[in-house]
């Protein structure tokens, strides 16, 4: 198996750095890619950075120089690269130190990035946040599920987020510890009159009534966007969430689905129109 990976690796490189090559979508999900081999994948999208626009090496152990490489490549002027998930790429807070200065040099094309179950630490994240805040960012799907996210950084992102508020539509936070007080500065993101979010996932994220209290009053400040909501797995109960039903009485109301306590009430929820 480890041979077959590197002769793909290698015949892919020869293709990419090739001047005829138009790939425009890339994916090796769990490749078992060797340090050799990521580096010289990146090495040949380095040389041909203009045509490629979603790029996938989720689940591939990803190397200090690996990604260093990788980093290159999206600093490219030339890169017009719009998708890049690296889903649990094994990250660590060496290598990504250099990825938000990276997508920050080159802001204006992503439009999906996806670093879900990797360990971001605070200062990772706040590199990520120069990205983010930049006025030339254009993203629009931002994933960091299971990303064991400090409390901290939340303050970092929600304000990051309320700098350039009216592009992003998807925002999945699940299965990390931002407490009562991350999500508080993640609500002022919500509750900007820019804000155009659609999709937000807070599952897992020890979350208490205290949320769901913040959480209704930002979304009832703004509520014309957003169409899904997942709360499930947190520390609430009915009472708690029937605080967010307030938004189906607004003429605005655009919420479809609200995932939240398990054994709510069936028809509760179809009374109030969600499932």
């Amino acid at each position: 198996r480890a041979s077959i990976v590197v002769h793909v690796s290698v015949l892919t490189c020869i293709l990419l750095a090739s001047a005829l090559c138009f790939y425009s979508l890339f994916r090796l999900r769990r490749c078992w890619l060797s340090e050799i081999s990521s580096s010289s994948l990146v090495s040949a999208l380095k040389s041909n950075p203009s045509h490629l626009k979603e790029l996938d090496l989720s689940w591939n152990h990803l190397s200090d120089s690996g990604l260093k490489d990788l980093c290159g490549f999206l600093e490219s002027p030339d890169c017009r690269l719009e998708v890049l998930r690296l889903r649990g790429c094994s990250l660590s807070e060496i290598n990504c130190s250099s990825l938000g200065p990276a997508l920050k040099s080159n802001p204006s094309h992503l439009t999906e990035l996806d670093l879900s179950q990797n360990h971001l630490s605070g200062s990772v994240v706040k590199d990520l946040c120069g990205f983010l805040e930049s006025p030339d960012c254009r993203l629009e799907v931002l994933r960091l599920w299971s990303c064991s996210l400090p409390e901290i950084s939340c303050s970092c992102l929600g304000s990051a987020l309320k700098s350039n508020p009216s592009h992003l539509t998807e925002l999945d936070l699940g299965d990390n510890h931002l407490s009562d007080s991350g999500l508080k500065d993640l609500c002022g993101f919500l509750e900007s009159p820019d804000c155009r979010l659609e999709v937000l996932r807070l599952e897992r994220c020890s979350l208490s009534w205290i949320s769901c209290s913040s959480l209704s009053s930002a979304l009832k400040s703004n509520p014309s966007h957003l169409t899904q909501l997942a709360l499930r797995w947190n520390n609430l109960k009915a009472p708690d969430v029937e605080q967010l039903l307030g938004l189906v009485e607004s003429p605005d109301y655009k919420l479809q689905t609200l995932r939240s306590v398990s054994g709510w009430s069936e028809s509760r929820l179809l009374s109030a129109g969600l499932d």
